[in-house]
């Protein structure tokens, strides 16, 4: 398979041909998206709710993300990786926010960086880009912002909004980004935002008509279990798999049965010592 770059995301879009991203944090994880060879992998701030048990993804810092990308760069191979912006690492002035965004680049090994916000984040998009940076916007449903919003809700249901998002997604286009999560948007807007951009899209909770999809590693493992948003499908049921494992491992161990002959190592009679 040919080298994800930001011009052959474009090419696919032209073609019709739908992206597929996985958001994802560790090196497994990274290993199995490259080998069934997805376009992009995401190593999303998300990681704060699903890896590290927070409630939202504010608490997430810097070197976290810095630390988690790197283990995704090892296992991704030749796949294209995307290292999330945490809060506030873009927010302060655009100096740092270059310096932060540079971070993934020098220290983890990605190829581009995320950060969320329509037409309030095209100055520091544009700075980023300029510095060469490769940026993939984000807008309607931002985690970061969850208390200004209200809570997890779907966002550009009324006029204004939808206005708004469409107007956003057109400014990050200018800005320079190469493509455009719409996280938790109608369907049919999310497919005329699609249509009037020459950027793909990439939607969560967006719809068919979005030029890609995403989803989380532990979505779609069926890992995660305290939250089942209506766009998560599941492929898989790892978390009972899992229980049932452990269960069985427990289990063994208080009977006897596990370690058996077959995981031990041996050595010659003469040479163990004696009880005293």
């Amino acid at each position: 398979m040919a080298k994800t770059t930001v011009s052959t995301l474009k090419e696919k879009k032209a073609r019709g041909e739908k992206i597929v991203m996985i958001t994802a944090y560790d090196f497994p994880a990274a290993k199995v998206a490259n080998e069934v060879g997805v376009d992009l992998i995401l190593v999303g701030d998300s990681l704060g709710n699903t890896v590290l048990g927070y409630d939202n993804t504010l608490p997430v810092t810097m070197d976290m993300m810095i630390h988690h990308t790197k283990a995704v760069v090892r296992g991704a191979g030749e796949t294209f990786v995307v290292g999330d912006m945490p809060f506030l690492s873009y927010h302060l002035s655009i100096n740092e926010a270059v310096a932060n965004a540079g971070r993934f680049l020098k220290e983890a090994g990605s190829q581009a960086v995320k950060l969320e916000g329509g037409e309030e984040k095209a100055e520091v998009t544009k700075a980023i880009v300029e510095a060469g940076i490769p940026v993939l916007g984000h807008i309607g449903l931002t985690p970061q912002t969850v208390h200004q919003m209200g809570g997890f809700k779907v966002q550009g249901k009324n006029k204004e909004q939808a206005e708004k998002l469409l107007r956003d997604a057109k400014i990050l286009e200018k800005a320079g980004c190469f493509a455009i999560v719409l996280e938790c948007v109608p369907a049919q807007l999310a497919e005329v935002i699609s249509k009037s951009i020459s950027i793909p899209t990439i939607g969560i909770g967006g719809g068919p008509g979005c030029d890609g999809q995403v989803l989380v590693w532990h979505d779609i493992m069926g890992i995660t279990q305290n939250m089942k948003p209506k766009f998560v499908k599941r492929y898989a049921d790892l978390y009972t798999e899992m229980v049932k494992a452990v269960k069985t491992y427990k289990e063994e161990v208080e009977q006897g049965v596990f370690p058996g002959p077959e995981h031990c190592f041996t050595m010659n009679e003469e040479n163990i010592p004696k009880l005293y």
